[in-house]
């Protein structure tokens, strides 16, 4: 076989209409536009958009300023105040927190920050943690613990 043997199959080449060559074409005269209009004329046709004099939809919908990032990344926030209902030495972990229902869904990630003091040692893990809530932690005495992901 060779190239000039090759041919497409049957029906994947389709001529194309040619307009406005003469009205034994099929496609003469007025060439597929109608007759009268704005749409008929040359360079008429309306803007994307427009309804015709009516006040168009994208004009009735509210504005929205600014953007949205694409990529932002939902936390659930957890203060260290609402850790001092542990006792000393617990090890608090997302599971542990999703029990005493500080957090409402164990599948978003859990930063931690620093509202409130801690007195007593504990082993908090979660995915994120504040400047401040990491060192109130060290300083009394507990382990920050840092889930990837």
């Amino acid at each position: 076989m060779k190239q000039h043997e090759l041919s497409s199959p049957t029906g994947a080449k389709k001529t194309r209409k040619r307009i406005g060559r003469g009205d034994g074409s099929g496609h003469g005269s007025f060439s597929g536009r109608g007759m009268k209009g704005q749409n008929s004329r040359s360079g008429g046709g309306v803007r994307p958009g427009f309804e015709g004099g009516q006040l168009a939809l994208i004009k009735g919908l509210p504005t929205m300023r600014g953007f949205t990032n694409r990529f932002r990344k939902e936390f659930s926030v957890v203060n260290l105040d609402s850790l001092a209902r542990f006792d000393a030495d617990s090890e608090i972990t997302v599971q542990t927190m999703l029990g005493k229902g500080l957090i409402r869904d164990p599948k978003v990630p859990v930063k931690v920050l620093g509202r409130g003091e801690v007195t007593i040692a504990l082993t908090v893990e979660a995915h994120r943690f504040s400047a401040s809530a990491r060192r109130k932690i060290e300083a009394a005495g507990g382990v920050v613990k840092e889930i990837a992901g």
